[in-house]
């Protein structure tokens, strides 16, 4: 039934543990095998997807919810207002500028127009502080390498600037205009260009007009090539600051240097690499800085650096002085804006998000209502404007703009979508449910009002549960797609996100990881027993860690659930830290080549995990052939042996897209596809009016 996988007799030694890798030549994308391969096992995901007797009505319905606007919130700089909007079906969004909110916008840069499929993305961008220039980086096919170009803000023309070999970095513009710090890598060697391992980021400096070959070197620590810098100049101009990161810890360093001082050295005010350390802003030579220092829920605290930067005069063991503006408390603090002279900081509390107006000193104001449970993002701004712009989303809220007046404490819709849905027909709930070791964990629940416990309800249960990264209620035209072929939308914040704090992330991270899993299951039971569905309508999915959480779960409750969807999974386990930026992700899981990690890792590893002779349920593997996140190996290589070990009747598929990377910058036409083949495939394999089952 299944294509015939290239194979080999490769063998690697993990201390001592002899472990067969046969489906290695699945490595090289390009090798004749491998397409040949890739080929064939999309013909038979076709093939099997077409089976679903809804699918092209799924596919329609998806097109006309996705069809509305859906606009970024507005941020001011140098007398001009920005933002992105898509005009509903437009591949890529558009970026627009206008010189007062009354004034008819401008197009200023559409991506649109990069390329014939929609594949070139915009991936960042920086306006100068005189607004004059705006540098902006551009991604092709879901690379996550970006090339960087500037063109001038009033005439829309490129200078001819061009930047090379860019990633995981944005611009940093000096207060003069003229230039902006940024990172990169050194260029790889033709043909590795989606593989090879990224080490020895380096901070430049590029100066406008300048070839990059003569862009000045700033920053680089040859001494540990782990390390990554991330630059941002003080908004008074005085001052550099370099967050320095390693992988993807949480961890960091910050270094400042006095652009006002020539030659002025770099003062390591943060450097034990013992916390979170994010810079807020600056008043004068006192640093407002968001941190977990002592408080894993987070904390707001202040730090002179130059008190400090003469104290190391003194002895250079020398430690700053942090005086606490907003001590931890309850809620986990996301993020944290100097605005008005205040001190906007969102919380999450329960996974959903609050903002709360502080005072300088630390005082609280007042806090900002919000129409339901949902998540914030925005709150650009300087310390003297008096107005602000943030987005709110909820699972039945399309994310809305709102501009928030602090003269007047109020804030007004700006920019609000019409959707063709009725959120009044859908309800959302917060429940709670208790893990295997009986720690209390938030779920969210959607679906339509009045639908029955009666087991039988398809269910879409989605997680993550790593990196620090929270799961709260958010919009998405596919899930509601899926809410009105009566479906049930399911979302635990499982532990290893940052829902409560350091403390959640790391009872979910490296030897606790299982933790995760465990979470997952019993959220899945907890939908069982509560009678909501049943073990044949339950439905799993998750991407990246969330598809590692997947294939993990899958392989330790394979009588749990009745389809599986793991996207763009990290699934060999024992060999993720050998390609592009996989190295970073030690910090959550472990390296093998640590016998300590390695027995953990090997312990759920979703490749090899896989029992032959055991009945899985459904599968649909989502990978695409541009990944340099999370290579397409990893998909590859779970696929071919799980459908070698396959007992059962159910299908083993794996979906390849082409010119497409990890997700970001994905053209609006290939998610519309991909989201109606998966609910082609969960409504087939679970059974929904639109699905059918097989």
């Amino acid at each position: 039934m299944y294509p015939n996988a290239p194979t080999s007799d490769a063998v690697d030694d993990f201390h001592g543990t002899k472990i067969a890798d046969p489906y290695r030549p699945l490595e090289n994308p390009d090798a004749p095998e491998t397409r040949s391969w890739i080929e064939a096992e999309n013909r038979l995901t076709e093939s099997w997807l077409a089976g679903a007797k809804g699918r092209a009505k799924v596919r329609e319905r998806l097109t006309a919810l996705w069809d509305y606007e859906r606009y970024s919130p507005p941020f001011r700089e140098g007398g001009h207002y920005f933002f992105e909007k898509n005009n509903g079906l437009q591949n890529q969004a558009v970026l627009y500028v206008l010189p007062s909110l009354e004034a008819t916008p401008r197009v200023l840069l559409d991506p649109n127009t990069l390329s014939k499929d929609g594949t070139v993305a915009l991936s960042g961008y920086a306006v100068s502080p005189d607004g004059k220039h705006l540098a902006y980086g551009l991604a092709a096919a879901g690379s996550d390498w970006n090339e960087w170009r500037v063109l001038e803000v009033k005439s829309g023309k490129e200078t001819g600037d061009l930047l090379k070999w860019v990633k995981f970095s944005g611009a940093a513009w000096t207060k003069d205009g003229k230039g902006f710090y940024y990172s990169r890598y050194d260029a790889p060697r033709p043909g590795a260009e989606l593989a090879a391992v990224n080490k020895s980021q380096k901070l430049f400096y590029h100066r406008l007009g300048v070839p990059q070959a003569e862009d000045l070197l700033v920053y680089e620590r040859p001494d540990d090539p782990e390390l990554g810098f991330g630059a941002s100049v003080s908004d008074d101009g005085r001052y550099l600051v370099v967050g320095v990161w390693k992988g993807t810890d949480t961890r960091n360093r910050i270094y400042v240097r006095d652009l006002a001082r020539k030659d002025a050295p770099f003062v390591k005010l943060f450097d034990d690499f013992d916390a979170r350390y994010e810079v807020v802003d600056n008043v004068g030579t006192l640093f407002y800085v968001s941190t977990d220092k002592n408080a894993p829920r987070g904390r707001v605290v202040t730090v002179d650096v130059e008190a400090f930067e003469k104290s190391l005069a003194e002895g250079p063991n020398a430690k700053p002085t942090l005086m606490d503006v907003i001590p931890q408390g309850a809620d986990t603090i996301s993020a944290v804006r100097l605005l008005a002279d205040r001190l906007v900081v969102i919380f999450m509390k329960d996974a959903a998000e609050e903002a709360r107006i502080f005072s300088r000193d630390g005082r609280r104001e007042r806090e900002i209502a919000l129409p339901a449970l949902g998540m914030l993002h925005g709150f650009a701004g300087k310390r003297a404007d008096r107005e602000t712009f943030y987005a709110f989303t909820s699972f039945t809220h399309p994310t809305t703009i709102f501009r928030y007046d602090f003269s007047t404490g109020t804030s007004t819709v700006f920019q609000k979508p019409k959707v063709d849905f009725d959120p009044a027909a859908y309800e959302t709930s917060r429940v709670f449910y208790s893990g295997k070791d009986g720690t209390k964990i938030p779920m969210f629940l959607v679906h339509r009002k009045g639908m029955k416990k009666d087991g039988e309800n398809p269910t879409y249960l989605y997680g993550y549960g790593g990196f620090n990264v929270p799961l709260g209620p958010s919009f998405s035209p596919a899930r509601v797609a899926w809410l009105e072929q009566g479906g049930l939308y399911a979302q635990p914040s499982i532990r290893g996100g940052s829902e409560y704090g350091q403390e959640w992330h790391k009872g979910g991270m490296l030897a606790k990881k299982q933790n995760v899993f465990d979470d997952f299951i019993a959220a899945a039971e907890w939908l069982v027993a509560s009678r909501w569905t049943s073990a044949g309508r339950l439905g799993i999915v998750g991407g990246s860690n969330g598809g590692l959480l997947v294939g993990a779960v899958l392989n330790q409750r394979p009588d749990l659930f009745g389809a599986a969807v793991p996207a763009v999974g990290v699934m060999d386990m024992l060999r993720f830290h050998k390609f592009t930026i996989g190295w970073a992700w030690v910090s959550d899981y472990g390296s093998p080549d640590d016998p300590e990690a390695f027995r953990w890792i090997y312990s759920y590893s979703p490749l090899h995990n896989i029992r032959k002779g055991m009945k899985y349920p459904a599968v649909l593997a989502v990978t695409a052939d541009h990944d340099d996140r999370v290579v397409p190996a990893h998909s590859f290589k779970y696929t071919a042996a799980l459908q070698a070990a396959q007992a059962g009747d159910a299908p083993i598929l794996i979906r390849i897209e082409t010119k497409a990377g990890h997700g970001a910058g994905k053209p609006t036409a290939k998610s519309i596809e991909e989201a109606a083949d998966i609910q082609a495939f969960l409504g087939r394999a679970l059974g929904t009016p639109e699905g059918g089952r097989p």
